[in-house]
């Protein structure tokens, strides 16, 4: 197929392959289609079936496990390093393809790619300072005897296995990226598996990684298509992450070999992310454009296709009427259409699929708000053939009276949908409505005053991986809630999955074995030197 950077310059379909055993493998069967959003015009087909996943954990066990251990913490953030300069080098290509097959605009392809450059950057410097050791410390040493020469000292050691990736549909390529950096820097070798339906720019990164030998053998394998009886064959020293809904995520959880050996599954789910606007913010000041503006961006960015994008807004009373206006006047300056033309800010959700889950979503929210604008009627995109498209557009809802139990507190919808709703101005009632969510993966709050974030933070941050906290101080500076920071954790409880990626150094934690050793402290020092 050929790209050009405003996208696709012809159609011509093409079929995936996986990359497994260290050789690219043709599955069995027609497999699955996957099109342009825009258009519905087809772009390729991919299957897994028919591949030995036995022999594809065997390798990437054996081949590539054996290869990391040989290598110190720098050296493999050397080669997350090549992989990176490598996906910046062919950048404009991966930027077409995220346009074609995601539905994104560019603006929201460099979000996906350069993320994905971003963080692996990121986790090559730390790779970096970890420097030469075999080992981690983990926390301080313990003195067990009379002297300091017997003492103890917690340490992270590689997992002899591989870690199995899948990822969601809505980031190709920083779900790959952000998974692959902190598995390899750890030692762990990885078998990255997309989401069939978007799966062009992920194909397109491991080509490059592979092409360019930028991993040992055995260190990276790709799956395109499904993962058969893949999972089945987990072992107690393989892990499994996984992002997406939380169905999936629970059906992944109950899986025999898991179960019984006990494999690591880190899952990162549903989230009802939410934004609250503090009782002190006033009309027309910067928090106050710095809350509009961090609303509408995580409305739309992706055509609301983020697990990080805000879904409830809780807004002091007296201000909701205001606020309703100016989100409405922002929203309606938004161009749904091609992604590919300059003119359009917002392009299709990325399957059929999800547009019949975002439509029948918003009728579910309307049972319990009303729709202020927008709603599931059919969008005519912009430059999108006559009746194609999977368009829909921005949506607003009003809930006069929120309750936890209600559909705007149960239900994702992911799209473009958000619904604005009053609390009465404490700490206290926001952040219950907040928790009614049901735990998520970011909530930010937009205040000066300090008594109330207190009380905000104190009742909101159990409930979730991060909290962004914008004030007057910081709004010139402020990184939206919606960007997943690679220093900082990206997770959170309940309805989000219960698990944790990133977060620096943590996220090494769950692709390593935490052991205690006991004994001569100079022995013990000597393993930990760099």
């Amino acid at each position: 197929m050929k790209f050009g950077r405003e996208g696709p310059q012809e159609v011509i379909s093409m079929e995936l392959q996986s990359y497994v055993e260290g050789k690219w493998q043709r599955g069995s069967g027609n497999g699955t289609t996957l099109v342009n959003p825009a258009n519905e015009q087809p772009l390729g087909t991919a299957t897994a079936d028919g591949i030995d996943f036995s022999r594809a954990l065997e390798h990437a066990r054996k081949e590539g496990g054996a290869a990391l251990a040989q290598m110190s913490f720098a050296q493999r953030g050397e080669m997350l390093r090549a992989i990176a300069k490598a996906l910046h080098a062919n950048r404009d290509e991966l930027l077409s393809l995220a346009m074609a097959n995601g539905g994104n605009t560019r603006s929201d392809a460099k979000f996906d790619v350069d993320g994905a450059i971003g963080t692996l950057t990121a986790y090559a410097d730390w790779g970096v300072e970890l420097g030469e050791g075999p080992l981690l410390a983990d926390g301080d040493a313990t003195q067990l005897g009379r002297s300091a020469r017997l003492f103890g000292q917690h340490v992270y050691i590689p997992k002899p296995g591989v870690a199995v990736h899948i990822n969601a549909f809505n980031f190709p390529a920083w779900g790959l990226g952000e998974k692959a950096a902190t598995a390899l820097i750890a030692g762990m070798p990885i078998i990255s598996k997309p989401a069939t339906s978007t799966a062009l720019v992920a194909y397109r990164i491991a080509q490059i990684i592979v092409d360019g030998k930028l991993t040992p053998p055995g260190v990276f394998s790709f799956i395109a298509g499904s993962t058969g009886n893949l999972l089945d064959r987990l072992t107690g020293h393989d892990v499994l992450a996984f992002t997406g809904s939380s169905g999936t995520g629970s059906a992944l959880r109950a899986t025999k070999s898991i179960i019984n050996g006990n494999s690591r599954v880190n899952v990162e789910a549903d989230s009802l992310n939410a934004a609250v606007l503090g009782p002190d913010v006033e009309n027309d000041s910067d928090v106050m454009n710095l809350f509009l503006s961090d609303v509408v961006r995580d409305m739309t960015q992706k055509t609301g296709q983020k697990c990080t994008a805000i879904r409830r807004v809780y807004v002091p009373k007296a201000k909701v009427a205001t606020v309703i206006e100016q989100l409405r006047e922002r929203l309606g300056a938004v161009k749904v259409g091609d992604p590919t033309r300059e003119d359009v800010t917002m392009g299709p959700v990325a399957t059929a699929q999800q547009l019949r889950d975002v439509r029948s979503g918003i009728g579910k929210l309307a049972t319990a708000a009303k729709i202020v604008m927008g709603g599931a009627d059919p969008v005519a995109g912009i430059g999108a053939p006559s009746g194609k498209g999977f368009f829909v557009a921005p949506t607003l809802l009003f809930g006069e009276s929120p309750a936890q139990g209600d559909a705007v507190h149960e239900l994702e919808v992911f799209g473009p949908v958000a619904t604005v709703m009053p609390y009465d101005g404490t700490a206290a009632q926001a952040a219950a409505l907040v928790a009614a969510g049901g735990g998520g993966l970011v909530t930010s709050v937009y205040t000066d005053d300090k008594d109330f974030l207190r009380g905000a933070i104190v009742g909101i941050a159990p409930f979730h991986g991060r909290v962004v906290i914008g004030s007057s101080k910081v709004a010139g500076q402020a990184i939206p809630p919606g960007t997943v920071m690679p220093g900082l954790i990206h997770g959170g409880p309940g309805r989000a999955g219960g698990g944790e990626e990133l977060g620096g150094r943590r996220g090494l934690a769950f692709y390593m074995q935490r052991v205690a050793l006991q004994g001569d402290r100079a022995l013990i020092d000597g393993l930990l030197k760099r």
